[in-house]
């Protein structure tokens, strides 16, 4: 028996499929000299109707009969258009795609429907039991104040009625250029994607015109450091039959570096070590119960509901968390629960230990680039972001080379930074600011004693 072997009806199904994307080195760390939000809206106005395309309803019949589904997804700094269809559909895919990128119509409707699309995400957000969503904007507002990565990425409620086609077109003309995209694509021949995207891509006029933009941001992130603390009371967010019992949710960062550093390695590592990267996901018996959060944070303390690490990369800065939650009377012992793990980075580090991260960071790795979707999309953020692209074996060989030096080394760097502190709740018991650095500071990362007198 072979529980994991692919049914080989299954297997043709899949060789038959490509995937194919337009990816664009555009976000919501460009929209300094717009009103917040853009991105979150033409992630929204996407596939609606084009210049070839009278209606969304259109595009999607033309996809089905390639039997295709379409996608699209902004982040801080990149958004990707991607179809899947079935390999005889190329021609009329890439078509598609090039129409929906360069030529939508962004019609009165269009908007007025994502504005309403746009509100109920945003209250969906505020309402939901996971607060992971919420806590990723506050961490990264707290340590990139005002600036590129820390710019909001959901639209503001009070900027939803600002957006409207001229400012769309604006931002468009300037970041939606031929020298901010990549064509990338799995399962197609290089040079029938070559000659597609010489047929629809090349030297295409959009619909805002070809003037030269003028108005890009070429800003590089500014780590600030700093706290975002959102009182909110979390006892009412049960869905169905089963309470949720009520929790405060912290979430403490630091920044780490660049995607672009040969540092970013030994932090991918040191993310897994302490139990990142989706550690505590299924996958069978033991998997992620020898990281560092699991075996001196969970294993020891019954009362924290989780503990996870976060590792966030950018082309010019980093950000390395911890996120955990506690019942609010546990608020204080759960930072400096925190604030002891992140010192401990910096102490020794096991051989054992170093080596099943670098283990489980690479089967992470194969594991994920046997998925066609996660190919392409890492093929097109490579490219755009250093014209290149790193093999899977390139990579391995770079995490096998780690020490527990490098470790020491890129934590020792890390903890010289301000913290950044994401506080979402009951926030009565949560430590200052001040003493939350204070601790991240000592040798032992623990928080200044709080004498209090009663009458």
């Amino acid at each position: 028996m072979h529980p994991c072997k692919i049914s080989p009806w299954y297997q043709e199904i899949l060789m038959c499929l490509f995937f194919v994307s337009v990816l664009i080195n555009s976000g919501s760390r460009h929209e300094t000299k717009y009103p917040s939000g853009i991105s979150h809206f033409l992630e929204k106005l996407a596939f609606s109707s084009t210049a070839q395309f009278g209606s969304k309803d259109e595009i999607l019949l033309t996809l089905e009969k390639h039997g295709g589904i379409c996608d699209c997804q902004a982040s801080r700094d990149t958004t990707m258009y991607a179809v899947s269809a079935e390999a005889k559909g190329l021609d009329t895919v890439v078509s598609l795609l090039a129409d929906v990128v360069l030529k939508p119509r962004l019609t009165d409707e269009e908007i007025e429907m994502t504005r309403m699309a746009v509100r109920f995400e945003l209250e969906d957000m505020n309402m939901r039991p996971d607060p992971e969503p919420l806590l990723t904007e506050m961490i990264h507002a707290a340590a990139y104040r005002d600036n590129t990565v820390g710019l909001d990425r959901f639209c503001p409620v009070e900027n939803i009625e600002k957006m409207d086609r001229n400012i769309l077109h604006s931002y468009l003309k300037n970041y939606y250029t031929p020298d901010r995209m990549v064509l990338a694509g799995v399962g197609i021949e290089h040079e029938q994607l070559v000659e597609c995207a010489r047929k629809y891509l090349v030297g295409v006029n959009p619909v805002w015109g070809s003037a030269k933009s003028k108005d890009i941001d070429r800003s590089v992130a500014q780590y600030t450091g700093g706290i975002i603390k959102v009182e909110k009371d979390m006892s009412n967010v049960s869905l169905g039959p089963t309470p949720i019992p009520e929790l405060t949710h912290i979430m403490i960062g630091l920044e780490s570096c660049s995607f672009l550093e040969d540092d970013f390695i030994p932090f991918a590592v040191l993310n897994m070590m302490m139990g990142g990267g989706g550690s505590f996901s299924a996958g069978g018996p033991g998997k992620g119960m020898f990281t560092r959060l699991y075996l001196n944070v969970l294993n020891r303390h019954h009362w924290m509901y989780n503990a996870t690490s976060y590792h966030h990369s950018y082309e010019d800065t980093g950000l390395l968390c911890i996120h955990a939650s506690a019942d609010p009377k546990q608020v204080r012992e759960m930072v400096e629960i925190l604030t002891k793990e992140f010192v401990l980075m910096s102490g020794t580090v096991g051989e054992v230990e170093l080596e099943r991260a670098k283990t489980q960071l690479k089967s992470m790795l194969m594991m994920n680039l046997e998925s066609r979707p996660v190919i392409f999309e890492d093929v097109g953020r490579q490219v755009l972001a250093t014209s290149t692209r790193k093999l899977p074996h390139e990579l391995c060989d770079l995490i096998d080379n780690v020490k527990a030096g490098d470790i020491k080394r890129v934590v020792t760097k890390m903890l010289r930074n301000k913290p950044a502190v994401a506080a979402l709740g009951d926030l009565t018991e949560l430590p200052t600011y001040e003493h939350i650095q204070a601790a991240l500071s000592s040798k032992d990362g623990q928080l200044p004693r709080v004498y209090r007198f009663f009458r």
